[in-house]
């Protein structure tokens, strides 16, 4: 099991947003894909989640993170376009944010991290699947990866992290994850490269970590191409 347990960040809860709002009955999106508009108009809240012991601040600025600049290789993998939307919530009123550097960083198909050693891998000095990038006019920070692997004790996941720019004042962070249809991984992990591994050992239900809030971070995928895309929205308060 890892040390996925340190809470960093918050946005509005749900009953806070309903309070701010002043309203009943008020639904929550939980995704939408590319092209669709999101379930309810203007902001989505989110939970925060843990960090987790694997961040590094690498400060990668690209948007395929498959690559490895320290020698080239592209680690392989069910290919993945991923867009986060970020949203800043002010008010009542709601407004795409556009400058906030948005991180992310996931597992390999072997459940590897680059850059840290554990107990059950050293990839040190490895670079692959980390990178940010800043979020544009509307808010959106889009990246190349691949479908994230597993390791023991944690359902499959992407991690995220959302932070102004250096010097802004004041400042925002905040940190959480993107959980996966267990279904859907089934299927992708029937095939190469991530049959190899074998049998995953935690589905989401299974995991502390998702059963606080993971159920409102789920990434809702389409097939694209040989792969999958998905959009995630996220608000901030101001």
């Amino acid at each position: 099991m890892d040390a996925d347990d340190r809470p960093i960040g918050h946005v509005l809860t749900r009953r806070e947003l309903l309070a701010l709002l002043g309203v009943g009955g008020f639904g929550l999106a939980t995704g939408s894909l590319p092209g669709q508009a999101p379930a309810v108009p203007g902001c989505v809240v989110r939970p925060a989640q843990t960090e987790g012991p694997y961040f590094v601040d690498e400060r990668l600025n690209r948007r395929d993170i498959r690559t490895d600049p320290s020698d080239g290789s592209v680690r392989p993998g069910v290919p993945l376009e991923l867009a986060i939307v970020v949203s800043r919530l002010s008010g009542t009123a709601c407004a795409p944010l556009a400058g906030a550097m948005v991180d992310v960083w996931q597992c390999d198909h072997l459940g590897v991290y680059s850059d840290v050693a554990d107990p059950s891998f050293d990839a040190k000095g490895k670079k692959f699947l980390r990178g940010y990038q800043m979020s544009d006019a509307k808010g959106q920070a889009r990246f190349t990866t691949v479908y994230p692997g597993w390791y023991r004790g944690r359902t499959v996941h992407i991690h995220f992290k959302i932070r102004s720019p250096a010097g802004q004042t004041p400042g925002y962070e905040f940190t959480s994850q993107l959980y996966f249809d267990d279904a859907l991984t089934d299927r992708v992990f029937r095939s190469a490269p991530y049959a190899e591994r074998g049998e995953r050992s935690t589905r989401n239900e299974a995991d502390g970590i998702f059963r606080r809030g993971g159920s409102d971070l789920m990434l809702a995928l389409k097939e694209s191409g040989r792969g999958y895309a998905g959009m995630f929205q996220v608000a901030l308060t101001a």
